[in-house]
Parts: structure tokens; C-alpha cells; sequence
């Protein structure tokens, strides 16, 4: 059986520096909403910027939640879709997939 401890301890990390920078993004769009107009066409821009980057965070940490969900299972490194075990080296790179190399094509 594979020891994944180390693991868990790098997704916990990730998932509480996605939190934060999601809390750090909700704030500053909270304080946005200058009068002049010209001042709110750019943070509305800025807006769209920090959305895409809090949807982005949202959905890595539904992945890394996934990822320990699985480790709490029993079944962290094993492919969802075909069973088999996920690589090292994979899980190096992408620590919280549910996909071996090849069901991820």
C-alpha cells in the first residue's frame, strides 16, 4: 500500500492558499464601486479578471477536495475510469487528478 501522507499535507496547503485568495479576491470586489465612470468601466474589467480567477481556484479546490475525499476512501492513485494506479510521476505533477495518464487523453 502506497503512503500518500505527504501528499495530504501539500493538497491541505493548497486548499487553505485557494480559500484565501478566494477570500482575498471576494473583498476586493466587495470594496469596488467608484463613482466616477470612467474609474468603474476599469474595475469592472478588473472585476471580470478576479471572477475568472475565483472560478478558477473554486474549481481546483473541487479537485483537491475530490483527491482527499478519495484518500479518505481508501482509493487516492487509483483511476476513477479504469481502475488502475495513477503514476508517481503524475501525482507529482498533478497532485489532486483523478485520471491515470491515459484516461485523461
Amino acid at each position: 500500500m502506497r503512503d500518500f501522507t505527504n501528499r495530504t499535507a501539500q493538497l491541505e496547503q493548497r486548499r487553505a492558499e485557494l480559500i484565501a485568495r478566494m477570500q482575498t479576491l471576494d473583498a476586493e470586489l466587495d470594496s469596488h464601486g467608484d463613482p466616477d465612470w470612467e474609474e468603474n468601466a476599469t474595475e469592472h474589467e478588473q472585476d471580470e479578471a478576479m471572477e475568472a480567477l475565483g472560478l478558477s481556484a473554486q474549481a481546483e479546490l473541487r479537485m483537491i477536495d475530490g483527491a482527499l475525499s478519495r484518500m479518505g476512501a481508501g482509493e487516492y492513485g487509483i483511476c476513477v475510469r479504469c481502475g488502475a494506479d495513477i503514476s508517481d510521476e503524475r501525482l507529482d505533477l498533478l497532485p489532486a487528478t483523478p485520471f491515470c495518464r491515459d484516461c485523461a487523453r
